[in-house]
């Protein structure tokens, strides 16, 4: 498969030995969800075939090449990290009664809800298959993984605790939700790869801070691309009343003239006309900017996690991703 990311302006050898690599790990997922119980694949198949950005098993991929890429447990990993993000996808959705994903209509649409949360468990179970074959200790790291995304998600439905500061709530959330797996990739890659624990722990630093960035990256896009490349529809959080962010900025530091921003952002926005005229104002909003900072100190600590690493194809990769990942906002 082609890569999106920007490994496809790096080192010529590893951009094409890594697009190799995701090809198999491509393979290996559909391969993965295929079921004696023909609906079962089918609705599987929904959102793994509706593509992605596969950016977990890519870095799986590229954390492999700080060692031996070629490792027995690398492309089993990645395909885990992958299939695990696509489970989740299908219990938010339900959630979030989300219509659409991956730019097309989501599984609870199509299918219903119950087959919707039932796939993702089904994906799940098909994750514990491939873990079982990798060992206790991959068995272990994806059971603690596990453990911070539900946590991650729990936390965010419930909202911080009285007193709590909704801007560190809003971050330890996006770490446990989508910092955790990202982390959990890169450590698989570069632990099956062989590497030093000094590279282990410092990639898995900085997939923790990196996985951040682009979480806060995305919700940024949401607000202000013409077609949005979050994999969501365009002000999805708005209408759903989901905090980001830009939107709790806004909230804990409001300037004049911003009451009809924070009338709308108190919950769910349905018409159409005030989601547009909602984005509108954010778009021009000061907090927008302090939230593309944010993003960008996040993206800037991982940075410095790679510090113990040899110079050389994989880090500049991950160093570029670093930029990748906060100017795609702009």
């Amino acid at each position: 498969m082609s890569l999106s990311m920007p490994l496809a302006f790096g080192d010529a050898r590893l951009r094409d030995d890594i697009e190799r690599e995701l090809a198999a790990v491509e393979s290996a997922i559909h391969e993965s969800i295929q079921s004696t119980f023909p609906f079962a694949t089918t609705a599987a198949s929904h959102l793994v075939a509706a593509g992605g950005k596969r950016f977990r098993p890519l870095l799986t991929l590229l954390a492999a090449h700080a060692g031996n890429p070629s490792a027995a447990g690398v492309i089993p990993s990645a395909v885990i990290v992958e299939l695990t993000h696509v489970a989740t996808l299908y219990h938010d959705d339900v959630m979030d009664e989300a219509p659409l994903r991956r730019g097309q209509q989501s599984a609870n649409s199509r299918f219903g809800n119950t087959v919707a949360i039932l796939t993702g468990d089904f994906l799940f179970a098909k994750v514990s298959q491939l873990l079982a074959d990798l060992g206790p200790e991959a068995v272990r790291i994806h059971a603690h993984t596990f453990e911070r995304l539900c946590i991650g998600q729990i936390n965010e439905t419930r909202g911080p605790a009285d007193g709590a500061d909704p801007v560190a709530h809003h971050l330890q959330v996006l770490s446990d939700k989508t910092g955790s797996l990202i982390a959990t990739s890169l450590r698989y890659g570069s632990m099956f790869a062989g590497c030093s624990a000094q590279t282990i722990d410092a990639l898995t630093a900085y997939g923790e801070r990196i996985g951040v960035a682009f979480q806060l990256a995305d919700d940024i896009v949401d607000l202000t691309s013409a077609t949005a490349d979050s994999g969501k529809a365009q002000g999805t959080d708005i209408r759903e009343g989901v905090p980001t962010l830009t939107t709790l900025l806004v909230q804990q530091e409001a300037a004049g003239g911003d009451s009809m921003l924070l009338d709308a952002l108190s919950g769910p926005v349905h018409e159409e006309s005030a989601v547009v005229a909602v984005l509108e104002r954010l778009r021009t909003h000061p907090q927008l900017d302090r939230a593309r900072t944010i993003a960008r100190q996040w993206a800037d600590d991982a940075r410095e996690c790679l510090a113990p690493l040899p110079t050389g194809p994989v880090r500049d990769a991950l160093d570029l991703l670093c930029d990748y990942v906060v100017e795609r906002t702009s």
